[in-house]
């Protein structure tokens, strides 16, 4: 089968004997080269923004490539320094040193190991996405503040603010050679990806060099990489860190949490690019644990799977977790061998590519969703909160917004007075019950009054509240009828059961109830109108309550005509309700309905049923026909008992059925032998309805060309249970669980 979608990889796993070499030869191997050459760049600027040595962010690189792409629970995701934590790490690095910020990486890595093994990591899907994108703001601002001084000339501090405050002073000095190499870069991120066919060369790779070849060209007097002779040389081990143990335990936690997050949220995305396996959340969790401990070990930076190199890796055309493993060798590799390479590159070069990266985490789009599904203020209040308090503290402010917002969301009820009824919607608890009370107390006294509720939930307060105005108003002479639509809460707290959890969502109750069921609750027909007619009740109800929902869908059928997907043939029996029993609406079914769902042969006198099929096949071009037969059907009774008058009407029209009792009794076909005889016959009258719909000449073309197909139902009243029926031997089969 072709890939519906050409821009998509599809990443097939081969856990056990690894991908076929034509595999890993012609898609894995070249996209570990194109990652291995975003990642030099990247892992290096993230190094000198965090002020850790060089080769902490080439270790890392390694680390993630190898171990977490080995283990990997999101196979195309590739792992690497953690740009979200620059601003951490910076922090942790002035306060404590690099070698204890190693150790707290280690203990991070263990950290997360722990809460993989509990099957936390699910739990990222839950996450606000507000909060999420705005923690992803917030470090992007705090990251291009920071290089921006790096860019200036200067050295970034771990402190938004005190970037802010140093930026005056190194636009008034004269470091033109950084400023020079700075700006070539960005401008080479910003226009490279304009060029055609621009993807075959990473804009990181080409926006570095460039920065790299200008500052060499124009002898430039400016910062560069400086590693060596042996980089190994300059791996740190981890130390103890010193300081109070709440402080250090803080921030473990923070590391942890915020490369976890960063990592879930990169994996899940990821799977949105390719339609290969979906990521096993709490098994990337593990892997990163296993990549952050072994770093930490080795003098690494805190590691995390990144959007950006996970991104490139699918775009590339990588089918397997191979193109990760083999990037972090390659980067092993040439630090080992052409390290001296990298000492050409200017700190400023780098800077521009993270100022880059970082202004493109403040996501327009994600803006204008936020706005549309007003959840902006939690987006702002995060991102306000990381750039001036840290990462931590804003995750905690957005957060805190975000379910209040929820709370208000959750209890909020509307509160409507319309003449003599009041509307309530919504779930009712104490945080809402002023307003209602308040709503209720300004109906005149004396009257007939209907308290309509529509909610999911209601608390003793609510209650309370309702029961003590509705109480004082009867005393004072007026009457309350109090009209539960969507359940009975006010009913079972009033008998002392009231309900402990909120209502499921599903269609009201009066949608398909009968009349009988709640049209005794109905008070406000006019005068004129006769109470007594449930007809006429059931129309001002609709249009009360059902049409401003259904209006909207109904313009839209009426603009566009009717396109129903199949004809619908079943009894006239008033218990049948064929879209209850299909879960289908308006515009769905092209129904005919007569007594005992018969359909007359081609060649019989009757033209009604005749006309309906020829018209739905012909014009309406229907996929698929539908005979529907019924449990304790009076048709049926009728031909079993033989009590239909002679020279009625009835018993003109059952003699359609006729052949349904030749075989109905036909010993090949014994059918259903645990029914009743009745139902027996219901069940063979759908299967000759079947033989029948084959003599008309535009079923059978239709059929012919595979545009339609035809399909006997038995429906059970009593067990409310669908059944498709089996015409070649008159029994009934339970309906298929749908394909996924």
């Amino acid at each position: 089968m072709n890939n519906p979608h050409p821009n998509r990889s599809h990443a097939h796993e081969h856990t056990t004997a690894g991908p076929p070499a034509r595999t890993l030869l012609k898609h894995d191997l070249p996209a570990s080269f194109v990652i291995f050459l975003i990642s030099i760049p990247l892992s290096l600027g993230i190094a000198v923004a965090t002020g850790a040595p060089l080769i902490a962010g080439i270790v890392s690189a390694v680390i993630g490539g190898v171990v977490v792409g080995a283990l990997s629970g999101a196979p195309l995701q590739v792992s690497g320094p953690a740009t979200g934590l620059v601003v951490i790490v910076g922090g942790l690095v002035a306060e404590y040193g690099w070698p204890a910020t190693a150790a707290i990486t280690l203990a991070a890595g263990l950290l997360q190991l722990a809460l993989g093994l509990t099957g936390i990591g699910r739990l990222a899907l839950s996450l606000s996405p507000a909060v999420v994108h705005g923690m992803l703001a917030g470090i992007g601002i705090s990251i291009a503040i920071g290089q921006l001084v790096v860019v200036l000339g200067g050295t970034a501090s771990s402190s938004v603010l005190e970037n802010l405050r140093r930026l005056p002073a190194e636009l008034g000095s004269t470091h033109i050679g950084s400023v020079v190499a700075g700006t070539i870069t960005i401008a080479v991120m910003l226009l490279w990806p304009r060029i055609p066919r621009s993807s075959l060369i990473p804009a990181p790779l080409v926006a570095v060099g460039a920065g790299t070849v200008v500052s060499a060209l124009l002898a430039l007097d400016l910062a560069r990489v400086h590693l060596p002779g042996h980089p190994l040389s300059l791996i740190v081990l981890p130390q103890m860190p010193s300081g109070s143990v709440g402080g250090v335990i803080a921030a473990v936690v923070t590391v942890a949490l915020v490369a976890s997050v960063e990592s879930l949220l990169s994996a899940v995305a990821v799977d949105k690019l390719h339609d290969g396996p979906r990521a096993k959340l709490d098994r990337e969790l593990i892997a990163q644990g296993a990549g952050n401990a072994i770093a930490g070990a080795l003098g690494g930076l805190p590691i995390s799977g990144g959007i950006t190199r996970s991104s490139t890796n699918v775009a590339a055309g990588a089918k397997t977790r191979y193109s990760t493993v083999l990037h972090g060798i390659w980067i092993a590799v040439f630090v080992i061998a052409l390290g001296g390479v990298l000492e050409l590159i200017p700190l400023a070069a780098l800077a521009g590519v993270l100022i880059v990266v970082g202004v493109r985490l403040v996501s327009v789009d994600h803006m204008r969703t936020l706005l549309r599904h007003r959840e902006f203020i939690v987006y702002v209040a995060t991102v306000l909160g990381v750039v001036f308090f840290g990462l931590l503290e804003g995750v905690v402010v957005g957060l805190a917004i975000a379910l209040l917002r929820a709370l208000f969301r959750l209890t909020h009820c509307s509160v409507r007075v319309d003449g003599d009824r009041v509307c309530v919607r919504g779930s009712l608890v104490f945080l809402g019950v002023g307003r209602l009370v308040r709503e209720l107390r300004r109906i005149p006294l004396g009257r007939r009054v209907v308290l309509e509720l529509h909610v999911d939930y209601l608390d003793h307060a609510s209650y309370e509240a309702i029961n003590d105005w509705r109480e004082g108003y009867e005393r004072l002479g007026g009457r309350v009828e109090v009209d539960e639509v969507h359940d009975t809460w006010y009913d079972r707290a009033h008998q002392g059961k009231p309900g402990r959890r909120k209502t499921l969502p599903g269609p009201l109750p009066r949608w398909f109830a009968p009349w009988s069921h709640w049209q005794g609750t109905t008070l406000t027909l006019p005068a004129q109108r006769s109470e007594s007619d449930p007809m006429l009740v059931g129309m001002h109800e609709f249009e009360r309550r059902s049409a401003p929902l259904v209006r909207p869908f109904l313009a839209e059928l009426a603009a566009r005509g009717q396109r129903p997907q199949q004809l619908f043939v079943t009894c006239a029996d008033s218990r049948v309700v064929p879209n209850l029993i299909t879960t289908s609406g308006p515009g769905d079914l092209f129904c005919v309905r007569n007594i005992g769902n018969l359909v007359p042969t081609h060649s019989s006198d009757d033209r009604s049923v005749g006309a309906a099929i020829e018209y739905a096949v012909e014009v309406l071009g229907v996929s698929s026909i539908v005979v529907c037969g019924h449990s304790d059907c009076g048709a049926m009774k009728a031909l079993v008992q033989g009590s239909a008058g002679r020279g009625s009407h009835l018993h003109s029209w059952l003699r359609n059925a006729e052949p349904s009792l030749i075989r109905f009794h036909e010993p090949s076909a014994p059918g259903c032998a645990d029914l009743p005889v009745a139902d027996r016959l219901s069940v063979a009258n759908v299967a000759q309805q079947l033989d029948n719909l084959l003599g008309y000449p535009s079923v059978r073309e239709a059929i012919a060309a595979g545009s339609l197909t035809l399909v006997g139902m038995y429906f059970d009243i009593s067990q409310a249970r669908v059944y498709l029926v089996n015409p070649d031997r008159n029994g009934l089969e339970p309906v298929p669980e749908p394909a996924h």
